[in-house]
């Protein structure tokens, strides 16, 4: 019962490779922590994409509540695609870009309790935010900063990390079977 996290940077295949982990012919679940409620064309046809990709039989849901998900929902095979998206919407929810990323760590705790809780595959989707430059902005840095330490302290948690780059699989932490 293998927890994996899955890196990458933007259009870098990261959730492609993280969905080709969970069983296809098996029941699976994929918690989006994007909404689909946008104005945004483009974010429209990224969540087109990724719908497109899932087999019909996988059950979603799009929420920010992660913990509570893996809490109280029955125990599947389940992809959360990513942490930058719930890490966004816990900041929003806390007020954090004022008040600093402290308001996100009870948000933070819950959610790695539930990830050394979960009993089946567990994969977790995460842009990686190492590889890009320091945003220039106070917002742009608090964001990236936490996310940061929030991949760290997920990763520790797993069997197995991966970064994609250019849809190419590395694996940084155990091995891929």
């Amino acid at each position: 019962m293998p927890t994996t996290l899955v890196l990458g940077g933007i259009r870098s295949g990261k959730s492609r490779f993280a969905e080709s982990l969970l069983p296809a012919a098996g029941p699976a679940r994929y918690l989006a922590t994007g909404s689909s409620a946008s104005d945004d064309t483009a974010w429209a046809h990224r969540v087109a994409a990724h719908r497109s990709r899932r087999p019909a039989h996988w059950t979603t849901a799009e929420t920010t509540d992660i913990a509570g998900e893996l809490h109280t929902r029955a125990p599947l095979p389940t992809l959360v695609d990513d942490l930058g998206g719930w890490l966004a919407a816990a900041m929003d929810a806390r007020d954090a870009w004022d008040t600093g990323s402290d308001a996100v760590t009870p948000d933070i705790g819950e959610l790695l309790n539930a990830i050394d809780a979960y009993t089946v595959d567990l994969v977790i989707v995460s842009p990686e935010v190492g590889l890009t430059i320091v945003p220039n902005t106070a917002s742009g840095r608090l964001f990236t900063d936490t996310l940061g330490t929030l991949n760290q302290a997920v990763a520790a948690r797993c069997e197995r990390v991966v970064l994609v780059v250019a849809g190419q699989p590395l694996v940084i932490k155990g091995r891929l079977t």
